[in-house]
């Protein structure tokens, strides 16, 4: 099995490989993270209608005759739109047999007779969409293609124009062999996450925005779901294209109750849809929210309650702006601490969106913030004693190394809270993971076993020198509650193995070398200048 999945990872790369490739020959004057918007489109709607395909394949399996025919009155007993309901009650969408990309392809390829494929052809199909779908299933598919502006200039100036270029893009895209037959392994949503990652690489900074690389990634879902089966509800308040939510739905073998997320940014929104779709992830086991999370808290159920999450995850903007305006002082998120978050921070913000949201019987968070929220004054002073000291929700603080995101240079901390804190109430964990690397060209990446070494350090909770530190709550009142992981985690605690009496000589005998060679620099310099 691990051989087989192993096999399934190279391929996954092998394609993405290809389609950057594409990338790069057909880009042209078009800016990559635009051009991501053509391609990602293009693979959906691919994706789309195969599904269909497939869903309206199994249905006619005993009929003798495919998904046109039958829509063009093959089969007496039963309508188009039959059969359009058959496919919308399982899938939440369908696609008419004109509209599919197999049969665009064909025209690209001029195997339609006289048919012959326009850009304007793909640009209804995808206006039709959101129109072929359930009443329930309609919002997640609204707007899904806002992003792939087939009239756009930068195309082509005419449809002939704009027509070859995207006809290259679905030919090349039709070329590749995603193996739909094995959505167990979800190959084609592995080559969008890792296309995804070449994107933002390429991006640099802004890349960030809609991406978190798997790592972090990874090691926030581990330490969030660590000793968990299965959750109520899994959310992430900014959310980017989901990553961190697909990631947690892996590790909750007994599954979960419903995903949240919310996304500021509408291109980004999308991306998110798309890539749960992609995934397999069911209509409506998620909902996506497109709004600004400090300002509006779209986790509510439909008689307006408060939705309470078992896992939350989130990478937030960091060090975000943000009004700060009074009337946050009555928003149940921020009142707690009586003081709201700085102008110039958000970060805390961010926090107290998630804290107000924890399950109180067994809620989760692990989110990655800027090191500063773990010792700045003033405001963020106040606050990080009310969630430490009064809620007592803090559980680990984990220094991470630099520069392990997209056109991110400032430290980075991993903080973990639980609202039920059993045992561990009286204490708090401390990780320096800051050497835990491995040096890449762009960015620094976090390795499964340097993964493995803090979520075991997390596990066991005791003490490693110049690693791990648990500390009493005591000691952290003592020292202000300032949370900076090198205040209780040092080299200078780490044990070092006593020197045998053969090394001592040795080292002492290498520094009276290097001793005897400076001060024969030091002579050879001062007779060249004529003053020995």
């Amino acid at each position: 099995m691990t051989t087989q999945k192993q096999n399934y990872g190279e391929k996954a790369n092998k394609l993405s490989s290809e389609l950057w490739e594409m990338a790069n020959v057909l880009r042209g004057n078009i800016d990559s993270s635009k051009f991501k918007d053509y391609i990602f489109g293009i693979i959906f709607y691919r994706f789309l209608s195969e599904k269909v395909e497939a869903e309206a394949r199994n249905a006619l399996e005993d009929e003798g005759c495919t998904y046109e025919e039958a829509c063009n009155g093959a089969l007496e007993e039963v309508t188009a739109e039959e059969i359009y309901d058959y496919i919308t009650d399982s899938l939440g969408y369908y696609i008419k047999p004109e509209n599919l990309f197999s049969t665009m392809i064909k025209k690209i390829n001029k195997e339609c007779g006289d048919e012959v494929f326009t850009v304007e052809d793909l640009e209804l199909a995808i206006k039709e969409l959101p129109k072929n779908t359930s009443k329930e299933s309609e919002k997640v598919f609204d707007g899904l293609f806002d992003d792939l502006r087939l009239q756009s200039t930068e195309l082509g100036a005419s449809v002939a124009d704009r027509t070859e270029i995207i006809s290259k893009v679905m030919q090349r895209v039709n070329n590749i062999d995603f193996d739909m037959e094995h959505p167990e392994y979800d190959l084609i949503g592995t080559v969008y996450m890792i296309l995804m990652g070449l994107f933002a690489s390429d991006a640099g900074k802004k890349g960030g925005e809609f991406f978190t690389p798997v790592e972090p990634s990874k090691l926030c879902v581990e330490l969030a779901t660590y000793g968990l089966t299965e959750a109520k509800n899994i959310a992430d308040c900014t959310c980017g294209s989901a990553s961190m939510l697909l990631e947690a739905q892996k590790y909750l073998p007994d599954g979960f109750g419903h995903i949240y997320g919310q996304e500021k940014n509408s291109t980004t929104y999308n991306l998110a849809k798309m890539n749960m779709i992609l995934h397999n992830v069911a209509w409506d086991k998620f909902d996506l929210y497109n709004c600004n999370t400090l300002t509006n808290d779209c986790y509510k159920d439909k008689n307006g309650n408060d939705i309470k999450m078992t896992v939350q995850v989130c990478n937030p903007p960091y060090s975000q702006k943000w009004s700060a305006d009074k009337s946050f002082e009555d928003d149940p998120r921020y009142s707690g601490a009586g003081q709201l978050a700085p102008k110039k921070y958000a970060d805390f913000a961010f926090l107290e969106h998630m804290i107000y949201h924890m399950d109180d019987e067994d809620g989760r968070i692990a989110v990655l913030l800027p090191a500063g929220v773990l010792f700045r004054g003033d405001a963020e002073d106040k606050i990080r004693r009310y969630i430490v000291k009064t809620m007592n929700r803090v559980d680990a603080v984990v220094m991470l190394p630099a520069h392990l995101f997209h056109g991110v240079g400032i430290p980075v901390c991993l903080m973990m809270l639980k609202s039920n804190r059993g045992e561990n109430a009286g204490n708090i964990l401390f990780i320096d993971a800051s050497k835990e690397f491995e040096a890449g060209k762009k960015q620094n990446v976090l390795t499964d076993e340097n993964i493995e070494k803090i979520v075991a350090a997390y596990g066991e909770r005791k003490d490693i020198p110049g690693f791990a530190k648990v500390v009493s709550m005591e000691e952290i009142e003592e020292n202000g509650y300032n949370l900076n992981v090198p205040r209780y985690v040092n080299d200078a605690d780490e044990e070092k193995e006593p020197m045998t009496v053969e090394e001592v000589m040795k080292k002492l005998g290498e520094l009276k070398a290097d001793e005897t060679a400076a001060e024969e620099k030091i002579v050879g310099v001062m007779k060249e200048l004529g003053v020995a």
